[in-house]
């Protein structure tokens, strides 16, 4: 999965719309802002349609750095 669009953020909070690299399919999700959420668990999402994961991620660079308290 990758983003393709976040639409709503609060914090380190946001909410998105993925999409599959192999098939396309999108879905609204939420997630965290964070390194660990954009370089571990957008990767390991596996597509409802597909059944893959993975892919060719770029991770997001995430709008705070490592540390910062909001």
């Amino acid at each position: 999965m990758k983003i393709k669009k976040i639409t709503y953020r609060n914090r380190r909070d946001f909410t998105a719309v993925f999409q599959c690299q192999h098939c396309g399919h999108e879905y609204k999700g939420e997630g965290y802002d964070d390194a660990y959420y954009h370089n571990h668990v957008i990767p390991a999402i596996v597509c409802k349609k597909c059944d893959k994961s993975g892919g060719d991620y770029v991770p997001l660079t995430p709008k705070y750095r490592e540390g910062f308290q909001i």
